[in-house]
């Protein structure tokens, strides 16, 4: 059995505790936060701690935190003998070469506290100091679900960069997109079938052969229609800058 030791209590931590917590090959001993409020309600299933000099003996100390947090925090765990690894997408991994032995373990997914995940089919990309290291990384992994996949520093940064494209730019579209139906006194719901087909369209094609729309056929008069519906600047500029990415894209 896997001993676990986590450190924040933010949407990635919060996840990995209550995955990690109900496996039967893992075992979270400790959850560390810096505010115990956000962890007190868990203190019946999991000791917890605000005290980075309690920490107790685990294989593998999982840093859930802040990208700016984890730095300084690697300093304060380089005497631990286990396994000390973050979670972050943009951090490097040499970040925690004060520590014997170190990696990453970052599952590619957007998180929020209020919502389940289902870990089986989340992306776990794993980079680690050494051998050893790495296949203990895996075997945790692995408790969580199959879809394992080793990952260099560099890679991963590409990786996180892709996935603000993907998640959160496409997210933001969906929030100006609500904007706009509530202008027109429209409910957005009406287009819930339409965002899911078009993910459902990229699981067998290439995002660029699932391309549609007014800007990929050059159709002037419905992108003016649409420019001269757009009462905010900012949108209208987004749209144009959109619209000739697209074409760009495309030719």
């Amino acid at each position: 059995m896997i001993k676990i030791i986590i450190l924040g209590a933010g949407n990635v931590g919060t996840h990995l505790f209550r995955n990690l917590n109900n496996s039967k090959k893992t075992k979270v001993v400790q959850w560390y936060n810096r505010s115990l409020d956000s962890i007190n309600k868990y203190k019946k299933e999991v000791a917890v701690t605000n005290q980075i000099m309690d920490l107790k003996e685990a294989d593998v100390y999982l840093l859930a935190l802040s990208d700016d947090v984890i730095p300084e925090m690697a300093k304060q765990l380089k005497h631990l003998n286990g396994i000390i690894a973050h979670t972050a997408g943009c951090v490097p991994m040499s970040i925690l070469n004060e520590s014997n032995n170190y990696g990453v373990f970052y599952p590619l997914q957007t998180f929020s506290k209020n919502r389940d995940t289902d870990f089986k089919n989340i992306p776990i990309c794993l980079e680690a100091s050494n051998e050893s290291c790495y296949q203990t990384l895996f075997k945790l992994a692995s408790t969580l679900g199959n879809n394992i996949n080793k990952v260099n520093s560099e890679q991963r940064l590409g990786l996180h960069t892709a996935a603000v494209f993907v998640n959160n730019f496409t997210n933001h579209l969906y929030q100006l997109g609500d904007a706009i139906c509530q202008e027109y006194n429209i409910s957005f719901s009406l287009l819930k079938p339409l965002i899911k087909e078009t993910a459902a369209k990229i699981e067998t094609m290439t995002p660029k052969d699932a391309q549609t729309g007014p800007a990929l056929r050059n159709d002037k008069n419905t992108l003016q229609k649409h420019q001269d519906q757009l009462f905010n600047p900012d949108i209208k500029n987004l749209y144009l800058y959109l619209t000739e990415s697209i074409q760009k894209n495309n030719e």
